[in-house]
């Protein structure tokens, strides 16, 4: 799926089967599954820490650059998430 076509009012949320966490051992955020985990770098984490179920994908890019006090971020975190619903990480619903 195009970036250009993941719609930004969509509410995004972790997949059903998915959840995020702090691994203490590993110091770092994974996405756990029943067949494993994935290992997130830092960007990726903040992204999916945002992805709660109530704020669309405009909200996520707004509290990102609010946060890191960054603009021009909405390429990068379309392009994250692009990647993460093909993984089937997260589900965009329609708002």
């Amino acid at each position: 799926m195009a970036s250009e076509t993941i719609d930004k009012t969509g509410i995004v949320k972790i997949s059903n089967g998915y959840r995020l966490q702090f691994e203490e051992a590993q110091d770092t955020w994974v996405l756990l599954y029943p067949e494993g985990m994935i290992k997130l770098n830092q960007s990726a984490a903040e992204i999916l820490r945002r992805c709660d179920g109530e704020r669309n994908i405009e909200s996520v890019i707004e509290l990102l650059e609010k946060d890191f006090e960054q603009t021009g971020l909405e390429n990068d975190v379309v392009g994250f998430l692009s990647v993460a619903l093909e993984q089937n990480w997260i589900l965009i619903a329609s708002a």
